[in-house]
């Protein structure tokens, strides 16, 4: 096989790691067009998208007592290594085509100041078949609340703490080990 045959059967991957927003709608037909002829083949295109919640309890060396002395929860503030944190989402990207053979895939992770309801993150696998979208989807997605190095702080309305992975998180892990 050659070079460039190799290249074709390659997935097309883009991981964007960004301050602004993004649109669901639009990304779908940008990673549509990104596929360029090989959108032909795409029966499914699985999506997750993520937002900002309006608790966060999760927080570092806190008890409830102490979470309610923060007052209201008020943002998230995502902050990130760059190149450490691009190269590990893509590493977790090419993992899952290993697994489940995709088209191409689009992430998309905001970091920076969040306000609760904000996009989040956004995950779109386009594949031949449906199972293949949503596992390759899925695992991308528990990889990342696990693996990429993203460190989040809670802002409430009298203090911020650092926000704990959470256990159930983790568990998600096992089943595909």
């Amino acid at each position: 096989m050659s070079a460039n045959e190799s290249l074709n059967t390659s997935p097309l991957i883009n991981v964007v790691i960004q301050e602004s927003t993004f649109n669901l709608a639009i990304e779908c037909d940008r990673l549509t067009a990104m596929l360029g002829d090989q959108h032909l083949n795409m029966g499914a295109l699985a999506s997750f998208a993520g937002n900002v919640r309006a608790v966060e309890t999760n927080l570092e060396n806190t008890d409830q007592d102490d979470i309610n002395a923060y007052g209201e929860f008020r943002a998230l503030e995502i902050e990130h290594y760059p190149a450490m944190t691009q190269l590990s989402i893509e590493s977790i990207v090419l993992k899952a085509n290993q697994r489940w053979p995709f088209l191409g895939c689009k992430v998309i992770h905001r970091v920076g100041l969040l306000d609760i309801a904000d996009p989040i993150v956004l995950v779109l696998v386009a594949s031949s078949h449906r199972k293949e979208a949503f596992a390759a989807c899925e695992y991308i997605i528990d990889y990342l609340k696990n693996a990429a190095p993203f460190w989040k702080k809670a802002i409430f309305e009298h203090g911020e703490q650092w926000v704990n992975a959470k256990a159930s998180d983790a568990l998600a892990l096992d089943k595909w080990a």
